[in-house]
Parts: structure tokens; sequence; C-alpha cells
């Protein structure tokens, strides 16, 4: 896989708001499996495959610790990805209801 084929994937593994809301949870560090489930309002099943597609991609580290497995950020630089993703969907609903407000009825 080359350089551009990964960037791919990686933007692809946190193009999902379940995703994000992992991410933002994960910001303030490392969390069992058993925090966060409850915390994004999802079932474990549904929250283990979000979180298996993050660490397939390299986004997440995993540690087990007896029977709880713990998630964090491998590169926190994702959270400056997801600052800029946010910018941009920011300005970009100014500029559409700015386009939307000028137009005659």
């Amino acid at each position: 896989m080359n350089t551009l084929e990964y960037s791919a994937e990686v933007l692809k593994a946190i193009a999902q708001p379940t995703r994000l809301r992992i991410i933002e949870l994960l910001r303030d560090g490392e969390h069992c499996v058993c925090e966060i489930f409850p915390a994004i309002g999802h079932e474990q099943s549904n929250t283990s495959r979000h979180l298996q597609t993050m660490l397939k991609s390299g986004i997440l580290n995993q540690r087990k610790d007896g029977l709880k497995i713990y998630y964090s950020l491998r590169h926190p630089e994702v959270l400056e990805m997801v600052r800029l993703a946010e910018l941009i969907a920011a300005r970009e609903a100014t500029a559409r209801a700015d386009l939307f407000s000028r137009k005659e009825p």
C-alpha cells in the first residue's frame, strides 16, 4: 500500500459520526470499551466494530488489562484532522446559509 492509499484508509476510518464521537472521547486519554459504548450511546458490539476499524487503520492503540480492553489515540494528529474538518464544515454551513439568504423568494 502506498502513502496515498494509506491516507485514504485513514480518512475513511475517521469519516463516520460514531467514530468521530469515539475520537473526541479519547481526546482526554485512554478509555475502556466498557466506558466508550455507554458514553457514545451505542451497543457494545457496534462500538467494538468501529473500534476495530480504527485499530486496523492504525489510528488507535489497544491494551488489555485482565478482561478489560482499553483504547487510546495512537496519533494525536487525528485530533487536528477532526478540528480542520469541523472548521471546513462550519465555513461551508455559513457560506450556504448566506447563499440561501440572498436568494429572492
